[in-house]
């Protein structure tokens, strides 16, 4: 008797284990159980441009796909924290990144504070200088907008004529030096001191064609109407 406890009690040891078989109830359970994944963290851009810089939902749609590259806020929060710290209300903010949804990739240390500070160093205060980033967008990550502002301020324009002739002609301030410089040799040809009220209009005139076609049309007017250059430069 001893000898077949010991017999059972070894087999029992030596067997393999085996599980109970599963209910029908478990079988059901783990079927309809949904797998566990780790959770995927991303950057809603459009959610932000909403909640954040305060676009409407059509505005945002739009804007969005233009920073689809966009992985975190780290850079668009520097950028709005950049231009609460210059004075932007936030609709100025929201009109702004609605016009140009990429300056929120712009970076503060490299290009939008030296710039603010460049244009400080013109004489230009705080609220000038927010005036130019409304009226020139996406144009004030260039770094050439300090030189044109330096040379439209010797010609005698304030900021407040600069920001002006902006909105009619965006693109000048960030031309090079030299094709500045050759609107306002052009503008000051057509009889317009430079200085005087009627400069800027001059400029705005010009800044859109090349030198040879400001001359055909200055020649046409004083072959057609027999002006002189005085009566050009009032016509300008």
């Amino acid at each position: 008797m001893l000898r077949l406890r010991s017999s059972i009690l070894a087999h029992l040891l030596l067997s393999p284990a085996t599980s109970p078989p599963l209910s029908p109830l478990h079988r059901l359970l783990s079927a309809a159980a949904p797998a566990i994944s780790t959770p995927t963290t991303g950057f809603a851009v459009e959610e932000y441009l909403v909640s954040t810089c305060g676009l409407t939902r059509a505005q945002a749609l739009k804007a969005s796909a233009k920073l689809s590259h966009l992985r975190s806020p780290a850079k668009p929060d520097a950028v709005l924290a950049f231009l609460a710290g210059i004075g932007l209300s936030a609709g100025d903010v929201a009109a702004l990144v609605a016009k140009d949804p990429l300056f929120l990739c712009a970076s503060v240390e490299r290009t939008l504070a030296p710039v603010t500070a460049g244009l400080s160093g013109l004489g230009l205060s705080r609220s000038d200088i927010s005036r130019l980033v409304s009226v020139t967008a996406g144009l004030f990550r260039h770094r050439s907008i300090v030189s044109n502002v330096a040379l439209l301020q010797e010609s005698g324009l304030g900021v407040c004529d600069i920001a002006k002739l902006c909105l009619n002609r965006p693109r000048l301030l960030s031309r090079n030096l030299e094709r500045v410089q050759a609107a306002l040799a052009s503008a000051e040809a057509l009889g317009v001191p430079r200085g005087s009220g009627m400069f800027r209009y001059a400029i705005e005139a010009v800044a859109s064609f090349t030198e040879e076609k400001i001359t055909a049309r200055v020649d046409y007017l004083k072959k057609t109407f027999r002006w002189s250059d005085a009566d050009v430069s009032i016509a300008v």
